[in-house]
C-alpha cells in the first residue's frame, strides 16, 4: 500500500489542531482534531475555496445552535429539528461540502448548555474553526502532491498499454477475455487521467510568466487524454471486431496493421518529444507505414467491391474500425503540432516537472 501526501497532511493537521488547541486552552479539543479532518483537500487552491466555505458552513450551524437552544432547549428532537434547518440553509446556499461540520457544530453547542451559553458556543465555534486553520496551514505549508507528474506519467502508462495491446490484435495474437478485461481497466484509468486533469487545472502559478505557460500545457494535456481515449476507442473495435477482422482480404489486413503500427509508433514517440526525450522538429509520419486518410478511403472503397458481393454486416464494421483509425491519426497528428508549437514557444520550459520514474 501506497501512502500519498493527503495521508501524511491529514495526519499533520490533525496533530497541529490538538497542539494549537492545548496552547490556547480550549476544552474539548478533540473538535478541532474532527474539523482538521474534513478540512483537508488535495490543493493550495480548494484548501482556500474549502475554508471559506467551511467558515460560513459552521456559522449557519453555530448559529442555529445558540437560537434553538436559546428559543426551545436542546431536547433530542429541537437537535434533529435543528440539524433538518442546518442542511437545508447549506444546500439552499450551496454549501454541500460544508454539512457534516456544521452539524458537528451545532451537536458540540447544543450538547450541554450552561449559565455561560453564548461563551460556551462561542468557544466551541473557535475550537472548530481552528480545525479548519490549522488545515489550511498545513496545505501550505506542504508541498502538494506534483500532478502533472503524475497526470503525465499515467497517461503514458495507459498509451503503453494500449498501443501494446493494439499491435497484439492487429496480428490476431490476443485472447479475448484478458483483453476485454484490461479494456475495462483502461476504461476506469481514463476516469482517473480526467481527475488528475482537474486538479492540475486547479494548481495556481502567482506568476505571469509560469501562467501562459499553464495554460499551453494544459492545451496540450488536453490533447493527450483525448488522443489516448481515441486510442482506446480503437482498441474496444479491434477487439469488438476481431472476427470480421479477420474474414478481409489479407491484403488489406496488412494495409490496417501498418496504418496501426504508424499511428502507435507516431503517438508513443510524440509523448517521449513532450519530456525532451526527442528533438522538437523530429518527424515520425514514415511514407512506408502510414497512408494519409485519403488513400486508406481510397482503399477501403476499393475493398467495398470485395465484400459488398459476400457480406455487408462485414463491410459495415470494418468501415466502423477504418474510421476510429482516421480519427486516431488525426488526434496524434494534432497532438504532435501542439507539442511542437509549445516546445518552440517555451524553449527553457522543456524539462518538464516529470519524474524519471512512472507513478501509478
Amino acid at each position: 500500500m501506497k501512502l500519498g501526501a493527503r495521508i501524511f497532511k491529514t495526519g499533520i493537521a490533525i496533530i497541529l489542531s490538538l497542539f494549537l488547541a492545548e496552547i490556547l486552552n480550549l476544552p474539548s479539543p478533540v473538535f478541532a482534531g474532527i474539523a482538521a479532518i474534513f478540512a483537508v483537500q488535495p490543493t493550495i487552491y480548494r484548501s482556500y475555496l474549502s475554508i471559506i466555505e467551511q467558515i460560513q458552513g459552521n456559522l449557519i450551524g453555530a448559529l442555529t445552535a445558540v437560537a434553538f437552544v436559546l428559543t426551545l432547549g436542546n431536547n433530542f428532537f429541537i437537535v434533529g429539528l435543528a440539524a433538518i434547518l442546518v442542511i437545508t440553509m447549506n444546500l439552499k446556499l450551496r454549501l454541500e461540502n460544508t454539512i457534516s461540520l456544521s452539524l458537528v457544530t451545532l451537536i458540540a453547542i447544543m450538547e450541554t448548555p450552561g449559565d455561560d451559553f453564548i461563551q460556551f458556543a462561542v468557544i466551541r465555534f473557535s475550537t472548530i474553526i481552528l480545525g479548519v486553520v490549522s488545515a489550511f496551514i498545513v496545505n501550505l505549508v506542504f508541498l502538494p502532491p506534483k500532478y502533472e507528474s503524475k497526470l503525465y506519467n499515467r497517461n503514458a502508462t495507459l498509451t503503453e498499454e494500449i498501443t501494446r495491446w493494439i499491435r497484439v490484435c492487429t496480428r490476431h495474437a490476443s485472447e479475448h477475455q484478458p483483453l476485454k478485461a484490461d479494456i475495462e481497466s483502461l476504461k476506469e484509468g481514463t476516469f482517473k487521467l480526467d481527475q488528475l486533469y482537474m486538479l492540475y487545472k486547479e494548481e495556481r502559478d502567482y506568476f505571469k510568466k509560469n501562467s501562459i505557460a499553464k495554460v499551453r500545457r494544459l492545451v496540450v494535456y488536453r490533447q493527450m487524454i483525448t488522443t489516448t481515449k481515441k486510442a482506446l476507442e480503437t482498441l474496444k473495435r479491434l477487439h469488438r471486431y476481431e472476427n470480421e477482422y479477420t474474414q478481409i482480404p489479407e491484403s488489406f489486413q496488412e494495409v490496417l496493421q501498418l496504418q496501426l503500427d504508424g499511428l502507435v509508433h507516431h503517438h508513443e514517440q510524440v509523448m517521449l518529444k513532450f519530456i525532451g526525450k526527442v528533438r522538437p522538429e523530429a518527424t515520425f509520419m514514415d511514407g512506408q507505414a502510414c497512408l494519409d486518410k485519403k488513400e486508406l478511403f481510397n482503399l477501403f472503397l476499393e475493398q467495398q467491391k470485395k465484400l459488398a458481393d459476400t457480406d455487408r454486416a462485414i463491410l459495415y464494421h470494418v468501415m466502423q474500425l477504418v474510421s476510429v483509425i482516421m480519427e486516431y491519426g488525426e488526434q496524434v497528428e494534432h497532438l504532435d503540432r501542439l507539442i511542437t508549437s509549445f516546445l518552440s514557444f517555451h524553449k527553457d520550459d522543456r524539462e518538464v516537472k516529470i519524474d524519471p520514474e512512472k507513478e501509478i
